[in-house]
Parts: C-alpha cells; sequence; structure tokens
C-alpha cells in the first residue's frame, strides 16, 4: 500500500513506561490513530523501573553496569514498540512523520557520580533515562524527533495550531469520549504534544 497521509507519535514517558499516542488529521481536526501503554523495563529484574535509585547506593563501576543492563533492555523495547506502531500504520496507509517527545527542563545532566550524589538528579536522570529510549529508537528509525518541553506544550499548542486553549482542550475531551479509556493526562499531552509536531509538517 502506497503511503498517502502523515502521521505523527506523541510520548510521555515515566519511570518504566510510557504512553505512546498515535495523530493525523490537520491544524483544524484531530485523529487519534494508535494509543498503548508501552512497558520500557523486564519486571523481573531488580530495581528496572527506577534504575537509577536502584544505583544510588552501588560502587559506580556497578551501577554503570547495572544502567547499561537496564538501558539495553528498554532500548529494544521501545525499538518494538515504535516499530510495531510504524508498521500497523503502513498498513493503514499512514507514514510516520515525526515523534513528540514531551521533557521536562532540558537541563544537561552531569557525569554519573555527580547524578548519584544528588536526590534531585536521579529523578531526572531517571525521567532522561526513559525519554533516551524513544529517542534512541526512533533514530534508528530514521523518524525525526522533536523535544516539547511539557511545561511549554499549552502554550505552544494555541500558537502553533491556531486555535484557543478552550477548544483545544474540548477536541481532546472529544477525543477521549469517542474512543474511552484509557484517556487520561497522559494521552492526552501525548496526543497534543504530536498534533503540534503534525501541524509543523
Amino acid at each position: 500500500m502506497s503511503i498517502k497521509k502523515p502521521a505523527v507519535v506523541g510520548i510521555r514517558a515515566h519511570s518504566g513506561w510510557a504512553a505512546l499516542v498515535a495523530v493525523a488529521g490537520n491544524a483544524r481536526a484531530l485523529e487519534v490513530l494508535d494509543r498503548r501503554q508501552v512497558v520500557l523495563v523486564d519486571a523481573e529484574r531488580r530495581g528496572a523501573k527506577q534504575p537509577f535509585h536502584f544505583a544510588e547506593p552501588l560502587a559506580l563501576k556497578e551501577a554503570e553496569a547495572h544502567l547499561s543492563r537496564c538501558a539495553q533492555i528498554s532500548a529494544r523495547l521501545a525499538l518494538g514498540a515504535v516499530r510495531q506502531v510504524l508498521e500497523t500504520l503502513r498498513e493503514r496507509g499512514y507514514g510516520l512523520t515525526g515523534c513528540a517527545i514531551l521533557t521536562a527542563s532540558g537541563r544537561s545532566l552531569p557525569d554519573l557520580a555527580a547524578i548519584l550524589a544528588s536526590h534531585a538528579l536521579i529523578h531526572a536522570a531517571e525521567g532522561q533515562f526513559f525519554r533516551d529510549v524513544f529517542r534512541d529508537a526512533c533514530q534508528k528509525l530514521h523518524i525525526p524527533v522533536s523535544p516539547i518541553r511539557e511545561r511549554d506544550l499549552f502554550t505552544l499548542a494555541p500558537a502553533q495550531l491556531r486555535i484557543p486553549l478552550a477548544d483545544l482542550k474540548r477536541q481532546l475531551a472529544d477525543a477521549g469520549r469517542t474512543l474511552g479509556p484509557p484517556w487520561t493526562q497522559d494521552q492526552k499531552q501525548a496526543a497534543l504534544a504530536g498534533w503540534v509536531v503534525l501541524a509543523s509538517h
């Protein structure tokens, strides 16, 4: 089937999992094509869900080894999820033209020793850890990635889409009523981030 219509995925990641929503349409009408909750850890591996918290008391080399093992597993799961969505959309005549990943502050993190010495940096590093596996997965599949700071989303979206914020929220609520659960803040924000990137194309 030839690809005719563009689609974008939006991702909001948490420790150990992420909400992924694929959207299409235009700046006036949102179409949700796919949504899923992606598990990013091996539940049987100790410390996988919060890898930096688990690594905090370890010697530095042990911490590095633990994080490396967790990263390999999470990277494989993220790549599999994105590839599956890509193939599902392709079968429906859509091309995955971008990925919007919601981010935190965007500040650069220091080296591992400094991260493990700070509880605040441990939280920041874990958030970045699970976002990065999606970024890397998309790069391997040649899907452009657009990071969007979460705190900027509801300012950026009305400007990019040229729709009042109240109307955007109403469209997202309508989509949820049509789709049914799950349609929490995670799915709404992932969908909106994808919609912003889709409109920019």
